[in-house]
């Protein structure tokens, strides 16, 4: 069982990229960092949980997509091309869906 130790925002230019299929991804804009701990105090490790309300290591994401890693741009480079802000229509009742997109 893990804790959270501390939240803070996260700064524009952060992304979760996660792989939805077999040469597909997705981008989801950082929206928190949370510093998380083990119960015992014997490790810690910090995860970025995105705008769609998802982190490596929840219960809740959507089925068949992987987290593949944080990657940061600055905001004057503009958004990956993978990029995609979740619509009211993506959500179910537990949270977001990822939706596939063609990698490039």
């Amino acid at each position: 069982m893990k804790r959270i130790v501390e939240i803070v925002p996260a700064r524009p230019g952060w992304y979760s990229r996660w792989q939805v299929g077999p040469e597909a991804t997705r981008c989801y804009p950082v929206s928190l960092w949370a510093l998380v701990e083990e119960t015992d105090g014997s490790g810690r490790e910090v995860v970025g949980m995105d705008c769609a309300g998802q982190w490596p290591g929840s219960d809740v994401n959507e089925v068949g997509g992987d987290f593949v890693r944080y990657l940061f741009q600055t905001p004057d480079s503009g958004p990956p091309e993978d990029v995609e802000p979740p619509s009211p229509t993506d959500l179910r009742e537990d949270g977001p869906r990822l939706q596939p997109a063609v990698a490039t």
